[in-house]
């Protein structure tokens, strides 16, 4: 296993990977892979390791894959629940942590509807100096880099099955489409992408992409430098008040779309994001079955893209809304269930790189 290279004791988000540990994560992820397809799916690399799962969060795939990579990995698992926790008695979630450090936790994976958690918990764990890696399952509104990862592994195994790395999407045209701005998987993922040096184009009704999310994505990588071969990332946007793509220089990675159909054009991949509507605070769509004309993918409007064009979805998935549910159930397009299966190969190469040497 690669962690020669591996230095990182959190993984709290993606926007400060280096193609090095893209590179470490896809690799050791594809060793696992291999290893699951064994008839004896268990190794002893985490044996005698504790992995707590702390979801403050509902959660079905994220969960379940990494409480199945830390066992396929010999580690032994606690898994939280916020409803059956001292919580409901007023206990904080740093109290919550340090109780669980105090059982033996080496790793604590978390997962909260509120942006900045896991960076507080992994603070604290620091603070008091200790050997404790925290992994972020996603935070509210912020990142969530194990499903971003899995995405990543997912496309660069389906171009080269033996060995993917990040430079296969260089050249790339992703898509993304939906509720951006409510979703922390977009946010993994333009960092990822863009350190790819695909070309990743965002497409949302302007209530769910804001010109704001664009700034903010703009700031955020100018102030380290995102992009390919450094390059800073340059906004190209069909609204009428900023320049045309056409207007800038060919280093430019993030495209912003009202419609959908510029996003569509000739793309190899298209992600398509599920509408949380549990996170809209005020009527942001006139109805989902506009929603479903407009921004929804079918067989129909993948046409715009290349014929060997695949999609991606998060999940879990509002059929009929954000893809039609025959798409979705269609091998020769979806993704979907590859990204499940990966999710646990991805999941186990976290564990492992940020576990390795703790014993």
């Amino acid at each position: 296993m690669p962690t020669t290279t591996w230095n990182r004791h959190h993984i709290l988000s993606l926007a400060d990977f280096t193609t090095t540990e893209y590179d470490t994560v896809l690799q050791t992820a594809a060793s696992f892979q291999e290893v699951l397809s064994r008839r004896t799916k268990k190794v002893p690399t985490l044996q005698g390791q504790v992995v707590a799962n702390l979801f403050f969060e509902s959660s079905t795939r994220t969960r379940s894959s990494f409480e199945l990579a830390a066992k396929r990995l010999s580690a032994d698992t606690l898994n939280f629940a916020a409803a059956t926790s001292s919580m409901t008695k007023g206990e904080t979630i740093l109290d919550t942590a340090k109780t669980y450090l105090a059982m033996g936790t080496d790793i604590m994976v978390v997962r909260h509807r509120e942006a900045g958690v896991p960076n507080a918990i992994a603070a604290e764990m620091d603070r008091l100096g200790v050997r404790v890696s925290v992994l972020n399952a996603g935070d509210g509104q912020h990142e969530h880099p194990s499903q971003a990862l899995l995405d990543l592994f997912t496309i660069t195994t389906l171009i080269d099955p033996d060995h993917p790395r990040l430079e296969l999407l260089k050249g790339k045209k992703i898509a993304i489409i939906g509720d951006i701005l409510h979703s922390r998987v977009a946010r993994s993922n333009i960092w990822s992408l863009i350190a790819s040096g695909a070309e990743v184009h965002l497409a949302a009704p302007p209530t769910l992409l804001p010109k704001l999310f664009a700034e903010y994505i703009l700031e955020e990588a100018g102030d380290r430098g995102q992009g390919a071969e450094g390059d800073k990332l340059i906004l190209a946007s069909p609204i009428s008040h900023l320049p045309s793509p056409s207007s800038h220089s060919p280093n430019q990675k993030l495209f912003l779309h009202w419609q959908l159909e510029p996003a569509l054009q000739n793309a190899d991949f298209v992600m398509t994001l599920r509408l949380q509507k549990e996170r809209m605070t005020a009527h942001l769509l006139p109805s989902l079955r506009e929603y479903h004309q407009l921004f929804g993918i079918t067989r129909a409007k993948l046409q715009l893209c290349k014929p060997n064009v695949k999609v991606l979805h998060p999940g879990p998935v509002n059929r009929g809304v954000e893809i039609s549910s025959d798409l979705m159930d269609d091998p020769e397009f979806s993704l979907i269930q590859s990204q499940v299966t990966s999710g646990v190969a991805v999941r186990m190469a976290l564990l492992y790189l940020i576990g390795s040497g703790k014993v």
